[in-house]
């Protein structure tokens, strides 16, 4: 076999000319057609993988439950919404200087009576450091309407090493 026998040669006309197209896509609009949907496929795959899709389970996991943060000179406040959850499915931890959001989300109903669903259920557990010493007796957890509000008071220590930098022009 020769290295002329691995070439795409055309036999039109007797010519030996070579064929830009493989046989199926000299067709501009498969061609258009295979472009679009490598175009489709691309966009799609660099989704974050924990959105949830048809067709797969969706499992608690870094990122659930939603978390906002706000710190100022004297606390750090962490507001958590949780849906669809009691004060009774959650637990808040405080362990060397990580909060810790633990629960379960139950579905009401049984897997058989079900027909369709887009809701979540299962199990959660949210660390999140804190990065300062915080006053570990007056810590203050509420919940209200499917939303968790822990306030952690930073130690007379933590508020004192905050440096004030100027910004020159």
């Amino acid at each position: 076999m020769s290295v002329r026998d691995l070439i795409p040669w055309s036999r039109n006309n007797g010519n030996q000319v070579p064929s830009l197209f493989r046989d199926g896509d000299r067709d501009p609009f498969l061609s258009l057609h295979r472009e679009v949907n490598r175009l489709f496929d691309d966009v799609f795959r660099s989704f974050d993988s924990r959105l949830p899709s048809f067709g797969r389970r969706f499992s608690f996991g870094e990122g659930w439950p939603s978390v906002e943060i706000s710190d100022n000179e004297k606390e750090i406040k962490v507001t958590a919404e949780v849906p669809g959850l009691e004060e009774k499915d959650i637990e808040v931890l405080l362990d060397d200087g990580v909060l810790t959001l633990k629960g379960e989300k139950r579905s009401e109903t049984e897997d058989k009576d079900r027909q369709f669903s887009e809701r979540f259920y299962g199990r959660f557990e949210r660390r999140i450091p804190l990065g300062v010493e915080v006053q570990e007796d007056k810590v203050d957890a509420r919940f209200k309407n499917g939303v968790l509000t822990v306030t952690l008071p930073k130690s007379e220590k933590a508020q004192s090493q905050v440096k004030r930098i100027a910004i020159r022009s």
